[in-house]
């Protein structure tokens, strides 16, 4: 079963791929779609609601792409969740039964899901890539922030 959407995930993927990627100079809205599989246009929107959370920042000029615009143990996955997530549903088109039964049950599991994922840092993440030598191929080079 998915907990996540897949906007939610390629979100979590993306600033990691930008943690790892995004030294000497940004990553590239192209270059990091070519490394999801995805076309570039896909990726805009995810990361301009990034760059309004204050996750990315966006570099301008011929050699402009994104970069973290924070250290990458300071961004929590559950931050890059709540920065990209959907608009919840409108509550007057839910039956009473939802409105009063279900929903309240899933906020709750949201919310200790959301909860777990504070205790994951994009820093994390960074590292388990790492570990399993996700990017090795590609000569990813390391983050030295500090």
């Amino acid at each position: 079963m998915m907990l996540l959407s897949r906007r939610s995930m390629l979100a979590l993927a993306a600033v990691a791929d930008i943690a790892l990627h995004a030294r000497p100079q940004p990553v590239a809205a192209k270059t990091l779609a070519g490394r999801l599989d995805l076309p570039p246009r896909h990726l805009e929107t995810l990361l301009q609601a990034l760059v309004r959370a204050d996750i990315l920042k966006g570099v301008r000029g011929p050699r402009g792409g994104y970069e973290l615009a924070r250290e990458r143990r300071r961004i929590s996955a559950a931050e890059v969740i709540r920065a990209v997530a959907d608009e919840p549903a409108d509550a007057k088109t839910e039956s009473r039964f939802v409105q009063n039964v279900i929903g309240p049950i899933v906020e709750r599991a949201g919310e200790a899901f959301l909860a777990e994922l504070e205790l994951v840092t994009i820093d994390d993440i960074c590292r388990l890539a790492g570990e399993k030598k996700i990017y090795l191929e590609l000569g990813a080079k390391p983050d030295f922030t500090i």
